[in-house]
């Protein structure tokens, strides 16, 4: 027996994220099958949890991948879905917002969710400056916030980063 056996149903157990660890599960599996970056990696992180997000917020539960991908009509949602821009941001505040207030205080799934939102928010991460690859011709090309090897870099929230990532994992499923 375990010992976190409650003797019966409706016994006080720990509710368990079921619905937040299948996406990020799902999420995982598409970045994996993608290829696009080690998963040992923050920017690898930062892809699976703004996917993850995207598949948890958007209600695209149900679709468990086969082989490592989706439906077309999923996939056209998430590609849709997790297209960069400024929107994506604020359709993911005012989804979380949503979700709290239906699940209720507590909510384990919503918990993570709000945990890797947060996370992808807080996180900065070193990246390609992509408004400096096509310098102005009145601008030096040298300088910037951080060069190595004549790339300039700056710090970028995770989000911005994982989110192109994730749309690329679902465009390669």
């Amino acid at each position: 027996m375990r010992p976190e056996d409650t003797r019966g149903t409706g016994g006080g157990g720990l509710p368990v994220p079921m619905a937040w660890l299948y996406t990020e599960y799902v999420a995982d599996e598409l970045l994996r099958t993608g290829d696009l970056m080690e998963p040992t990696t923050l920017e690898f992180r930062a892809g699976r949890d703004a996917l993850a997000l995207t598949m948890f917020l958007s209600g695209l539960l149900g679709e468990a991948p086969v082989s490592g991908t989706l439906s077309e009509a999923r996939a056209d949602e998430l590609r849709v879905l997790t297209a960069y821009g400024a929107t994506w941001r604020s359709w993911v505040c005012e989804r979380l917002t949503e979700s709290e207030r239906r699940a209720g205080p507590g909510d384990p799934d919503v918990a993570l969710a709000r945990a890797a939102w947060r996370w992808l928010e807080e996180t900065e991460l070193l990246a390609a400056d992509l408004d400096a690859i096509v310098p102005a011709p009145w601008e030096p090309v040298a300088g910037g916030p951080h060069e190595e090897e004549g790339e300039v870099q700056v710090w970028t929230p995770a989000w911005q980063l994982g989110l192109p990532l994730g749309h690329l994992a679902v465009h390669l499923c």
